[in-house]
């Protein structure tokens, strides 16, 4: 077992962890419910969240790379007063959440390429969500999303 120290929506946290133990493992561990193991081998992309700044398949990385590095899960999209982030916002509107499993790590792989390109097309988005599994839609409602989240960003001078 080795400590590590991770930086959690914002939180400082140490961690015991064992050399073989994923970050998907850690997090759950950890109680941040939105990281879903839907297939522990990187196909489905239920897992993902952002480490350092970049969506990856959480159940694919050991912790210990985690450490010291900044990590956000769905948990740490919401500001702190309560206040949905746009895209969070757009994805309820649009009816994008369905049953849920496969939202947050969509939500976190998209604000990936928001962060990185901020007015992607709509080819551009289907690209990059193309990773993440969802069994309940045709992905049409949180494409729509992402691109209703891109609008908001024009608007506000974002990007």
């Amino acid at each position: 077992m080795m400590e590590i120290g991770l930086v959690v929506n914002g939180a400082h946290q140490r961690a015991e962890v064992s050399p073989g133990e994923t970050l998907l493992e850690l997090l759950r561990r950890l109680g941040f419910t939105s990281v879903k193991d839907g297939c522990a081998n990187g196909d489905c992309g239920a897992c993902a969240v952002l480490l350092g700044g970049r969506a990856v398949t959480s159940c694919l990385v050991f912790a210990v790379k985690a450490d010291g590095v900044a990590i956000t899960t769905m948990e740490g999209m919401t500001a702190a007063e309560g206040v949905l982030h746009p895209l969070q916002r757009a994805l309820l509107d649009t009816g994008g959440v369905q049953c849920g499993f496969c939202i947050p790590a969509m939500a976190l792989t998209a604000l990936d390429l928001l962060a990185h390109h901020a007015h992607p097309s709509r080819q551009e988005i289907e690209s990059y969500l193309v990773g993440n599994l969802c069994r309940c839609t045709g992905y049409v409602k949180q494409v729509e999303a992402v691109e209703r989240t891109v609008d908001w960003m024009r608007e506000a001078g974002i990007g």
